[in-house]
């Protein structure tokens, strides 16, 4: 394939190497230094787009890809308040859109499991639930969009939480999460390139579950594929749906 690359950083970078060693051809890369000066027309051509770019860029470079008529990978995060609109745009301009907030593979199997656990616990109400995320201090989205994936999961199989609510620790304001409510609490410590943790805590035990990331290799090789799967289809897909867990 004939990849596009919105966005520049660590993870684009990680992107590029993981494309190039599974055959494919980095034809065009977009950043802060570029983005102003590219139209449709310098992505004639491609096969594929992936962003990883800012929230702020996300949505003009989806833009300037369904114009382009250029399937695009979204990884980046913080743009999903518009979430509807830009899939209402997608299916009628009868475009190719997948997003997700974590593409590692062993996270979307974290996302599977969490449902069910989830779901597990439910009957069993002397437990409380929250989920802790640890990222570096360079990520500039808290939570992080994979903890709200997590939340979402377990806000629609545990019926003792109705919404989730967000801490960022040594922030100037504490939070005091209501009973309904789920505690997302953030940490951004030096390096740290994802950890995720779910708590159910009673006063005799605690459940934890726990995925951490030791580099950013699974995120960035997971984007290549979910370009890969994208390839050919139309439509607005989440990367859940790469992923058969019922096999």
């Amino acid at each position: 394939m004939k990849i596009v690359l919105l966005g520049y950083g660590k993870m684009g970078q990680l992107i590029e190497k993981f494309a190039l060693k599974r055959g494919h051809e980095v034809v065009l890369i977009v950043d802060a230094n570029n983005r102003d000066s590219i139209g449709v027309e310098d992505l004639e051509g491609a096969d594929v787009a992936i962003d990883f770019s800012t929230p702020e860029a996300a949505l003009s470079n989806i833009s300037l890809c369904f114009e382009s008529n250029l399937p695009i990978v979204v990884g980046t995060t913080g743009w999903y308040e518009h979430m509807q609109e830009v899939k209402d745009t997608c299916l009628e301009a009868e475009q190719a859109l997948l997003y997700g907030s974590n593409f590692s593979i062993g996270v979307n199997v974290f996302f599977h499991i969490n449902r069910l656990l989830a779901r597990a616990m439910d009957p069993y109400k002397q437990y409380d639930v929250q989920v802790e995320e640890i990222h570096h201090i360079h990520k500039l989205d808290a939570p992080s969009g994979t903890a709200i994936t997590i939340a979402e999961g377990i806000l629609d199989n545990y019926t003792s939480k109705s919404s989730w609510v967000n801490e960022v620790v040594g922030a100037e304001n504490d939070v005091i999460n209501k009973p309904d409510e789920l505690l997302i609490e953030s940490l951004r410590i030096e390096e740290v390139p994802g950890t995720h943790t779910v708590l159910y805590s009673s006063e005799v035990d605690q459940i934890e579950f726990k995925h951490t990331a030791h580099n950013r290799d699974g995120f960035a090789l997971g984007a290549v594929v979910a370009a890969e799967w994208l390839e050919g289809r139309k439509g607005f897909f989440q990367v859940t749906e790469i992923f058969d867990f019922n096999k």
